[in-house]
């Protein structure tokens, strides 16, 4: 794949194969933006990288799991040596877990949900937090207040606990950067919807497309 030139902005997609993070990274290849784009299905990245290609943009493809603290530590270590900086990291990784009554938790459900929406993060946080200092760059979060509505239970719970470590960096980091943004999105057709409303009917539903550019004008 192609390297930036010293011009050029390097963006870190976290969850960039579907859904909003696919859209988010397509838009940023479209602005000139190179992107680093990461997501465990291959697939869904090499799909990515023509999307971006077809509208002139450049991508470099990491089919990694966030949940991989050596892939991830290393990822970092790469993104330094390469670029030596990160000017924007979105982080649209989640798991959304199956939903089911509180009582009914399953445990592997609830290991998978705090390993991929509050430790992953947590690691990323601490890894990219020095790249995205050098670069004076963003990192942005998406908000999805779930938590203690029924049957969402460990989505909900994990998420609001994301949520609260990335307010945390937020807060302290309001005077010395790196920049936070939080946003809530619309509601939009993704996969992960469909899983947690089905038969629910999509048409009034926002475009990820129009959802990633509204999003992406608050940078």
């Amino acid at each position: 794949m192609s390297d930036t030139t010293h011009s050029e902005k390097l963006a870190l997609v976290t969850g960039a194969s579907r859904g909003l993070g696919r859209a988010i990274a397509e838009e940023l290849g479209a602005k000139g933006w190179h992107v680093l784009a990461v997501a465990r299905t291959t697939g869904g990245l090499e799909e990515l990288d023509d999307a971006i290609r077809a509208r002139g943009g450049a991508a470099t493809l990491a089919p990694l799991d966030v949940t991989n603290e050596g892939a991830m530590a290393h990822l970092a270590q790469s993104i330094l040596a390469r670029w030596g900086r990160l000017d924007l990291w979105v982080h649209a990784a989640v798991h959304a877990a199956p939903l089911s009554p509180a009582a009914h938790a399953d445990p592997r459900d609830l290991d998978k949900s705090v390993a991929c929406n509050l430790r992953a993060t947590a690691q990323l946080i601490a890894v990219l937090s020095p790249l995205l200092q050098v670069g004076r760059g963003t990192a942005m979060f998406f908000d999805d207040p779930r938590a203690g509505e029924k049957f969402f239970g460990l989505y909900g719970a994990t998420k609001a606990a994301q949520m609260a470590l990335a307010r945390s960096w937020q807060a302290e980091n309001a005077r010395t950067g790196p920049r936070v943004l939080i946003e809530t999105p619309v509601p939009m057709p993704t996969a992960t919807r469909a899983r947690f409303f089905p038969g629910e009917d999509r048409a009034p539903l926002t475009h990820p497309s129009v959802e990633a550019r509204r999003l992406l004008a608050l940078l």
